[in-house]
């Protein structure tokens, strides 16, 4: 059944056309995933798509009476909203009743006395007219994985990676028959991404989303939709299946327009010698002249970055850290930390949100003050920080400008010299682009623009603090070999997995409370070998004593949550019963696929018993006060 047509879309951004004609659909229950280079349209599409946007040919038409959910790149709330408001900003009857309630205990909790609006009593008995219990523990566990508990904050005050999480979740809340993401791991921990992959690979609902998480693609995604030289491409399978694709079709294209250039130079020929008038046969021969000359101008070249660029040799010692000491009041980042730099060292720093990675990669550079210790630096050793936050540009300066003040021309690896119109050719900005404000670039265009001027000073020990948002995965396939074969140090943090398998080779694990890690391994053996280590739980366990200081009126659960800690105790009790029974059937058990099934069924009770308890916990502890 077709939930989503798309049919013959153009649209163009003053001379620059970003696609023309290009029509899809997608059936229930389809997950397709867009891609294409930074500044295609990709974003634009989507927004078109979600109706926030207009389109200059073309229709966009979706079946009647379906919940269409839209999260875009860079979510926009209203200044004054709460957690609350923006979270359950929706027509939908419950939803809005569950905003209600929940509010009403928000109030009743912190003994606020309701004068406006339906008391708690009338909501409860509106939740059961709706009966929308079942709803409401459907949102309040999506709030939980993604970690949004104080519903009564305002969302200005919220850092980046906590206002698109709340942006998720009021995009999953509505329980949409089809959800369209724009890049929905930026921001986001890898324990969350996680949670989201599995949820979005599990859940009943027809998908289409930008995304440069290759692992994520994968595990959610079975179709890939690739927007090129303004034209629509369709491929089944996976990431891998799409690049065999794509590299059979460039070289079939190429081939075509070759063969059509050959034979537009023998047309050519004819058409001087014919005389003005002709025949039938004639004529044909000249529409077929004019075709073949359309299909001859095609570009048959493949844009493709190139990253050359040299950077500076390292000497002997390159950086030692000793005993490093930060705090912000009582949030201990780094306690009595050590480490020697050595030439070539991969590594990779990951933690859950809040651990203080980005705060450890500013203290190495100097741009944050050490609360004890000593920082080591090497007399050869020159960084290059490439920053999550986007480089503030001046918008109304050329491209070219803006690279022509660091260098009107650059030193190539091969020692080469290049000219900075040259070197943005490389990058992915041919001179149309380059002639233009900043301002007009798209926001993938501008953080490979930044890249660039990370770069082109030479670095010997590069920084990369999530280096992958925002950059499309053919820019990403070019970054990862040229970080490859780089001479000096990385060090990347990233939520990409893909990006942190394929270039580190040990990791410092941000434990929470000052506690580091130096782990031997990528991050799929971290995972493998301690699949706890990334958790938030632990960080909210520790911060709950600085939290619980603040907490001057004792919390009471409401009925409803009454009811589900009885609910969560009984299934704690069931699971494990279960978990005992199958124990001891394995035990006995010598053929191969009854074993196997076995112990699939046991990992899954100890996952559902895991997330018992914890919730469990959580209840008990607000029931103590």
């Amino acid at each position: 059944m077709n939930y989503l047509s798309v049919e013959n879309l153009t649209k163009s951004y003053s001379e620059k056309q970003l696609f023309e004609g290009i029509s899809f659909g997608l059936d229930q229950g389809q997950k397709a995933a867009l891609v294409g280079v930074n500044g295609c349209g990709k974003s634009t599409l989507m927004k078109i798509i979600a109706g926030l946007e207009q389109q200059e040919t073309g229709q966009v038409s979706f079946r009647k009476d379906l919940t269409i959910s839209f999260l875009p790149q860079r979510p926009n709330f209203e200044p004054d909203d709460t957690v609350l408001e923006a979270v359950f900003d929706s027509d939908i009857q419950e939803l809005s009743v569950i905003r209600q309630y929940e509010w009403a205990l928000l109030q009743a909790e912190q003994g606020i006395e309701i004068t406006s609006g339906p008391d708690l009593t009338d909501l409860i008995d509106q939740m059961d007219q709706l009966n929308a219990w079942d709803y409401e523990a459907q949102v309040k566990q999506i709030l939980g994985q993604l970690g949004i508990h104080e519903l009564e904050q305002k969302v200005s005050n919220l850092s980046g990676g906590q206002r698109k999480r709340i942006a998720l979740a009021r995009a999953l809340v509505t329980n949409p028959d089809v959800l369209i993401l724009d890049e929905p791991t930026n921001h986001l921990d890898l324990e969350i991404i996680e949670w989201l992959e599995n949820y979005l690979a599990t859940a009943n609902m027809t998908l289409l989303m930008v995304t440069h998480d290759r692992y994520f693609l994968d595990k959610v995604t079975n179709e890939i939709f690739e927007i090129d030289q303004g034209k629509l491409f369709r491929y089944k399978g996976n990431y891998q299946h799409f690049l065999e694709k794509k590299s059979e079709r460039e070289t079939q294209d190429a081939a075509t327009v070759s063969k059509a250039k050959n034979l537009l130079r023998k047309e050519l020929e004819w058409m001087r010698r014919q005389p003005k008038a002709r025949g039938t046969k004639a004529k044909y021969r000249i529409e077929a002249f004019h075709d073949t000359k359309e299909v001859a101008g095609r570009s048959n070249e493949v844009q493709k970055m190139e990253v050359n660029l040299s950077g500076d040799r390292q000497g002997r010692k390159i950086m030692e850290l000793h005993h490093m000491n930060k705090s912000f009041g009582e949030q201990k980042i780094l306690g009595d930390f050590s480490y020697v730099f050595k030439k070539k060292d991969r590594i990779g720093v990951v933690g859950a949100n809040g651990t203080g990675k980005s705060t450890f990669l500013n203290l190495l550079t100097g741009e944050i003050p050490l609360d004890g210790g000593e920082i080591e630096l090497g007399k050869t050793t020159k960084f290059g920080y490439y920053k999550q936050e986007e480089y503030d540009f001046d918008l109304s300066k050329r491209v070219i400008d803006t690279i022509k003040e660091i260098a009107e021309v650059i030193t190539l690896n091969d020692g080469s010299i290049v000219t900075a119109s040259q070197l943005l050719h490389q990058f992915l900005f041919p001179p149309e682009s380059q002639y233009q404000p900043v301002g007009k670039l798209s926001g993938g265009e501008r953080k490979r623009l930044q890249l660039l001027l990370v770069l082109m000073s030479n670095p010997n020990f590069l920084i990369l603090d999530e280096p992958t948002n925002d950059l499309d995965l053919m820019t990403l396939n070019v970054l990862e070999d040229y970080l490859e074969s780089f001479a000096g140090c990385l060090l990347i943090v990233s939520h990409d997995r893909y990006f942190m398998d394929r270039l580190t080779d040990h990791l410092f694990v941000f434990e929470g409370k000052g506690e580091v890690v130096d782990f031997p391994g990528n991050y799929t053996d971290l995972r493998i070998n301690r699949p706890n280590a990334l958790s938030e739980k632990k960080v909210e366990k520790e911060t709950a004593k600085v939290e619980k200081s603040k907490v001057t009126t004792k919390i009471k659960l409401s009925y409803k949550e009454q009811r589900e800690l009885q609910e969560v105790e009984t299934s704690m009790q069931k699971l494990e019963k279960r978990k005992k029974k199958l124990s001891d059937a394995l035990s006995s058990e010598t053929e191969y696929e009854k074993l196997q099934a076995l112990s699939t069924e046991i990992e899954q009770i100890k996952t559902d018993l895991d997330a018992n308890e914890m919730r469990w916990l959580e209840l008990s502890e607000r029931a103590s006060g």
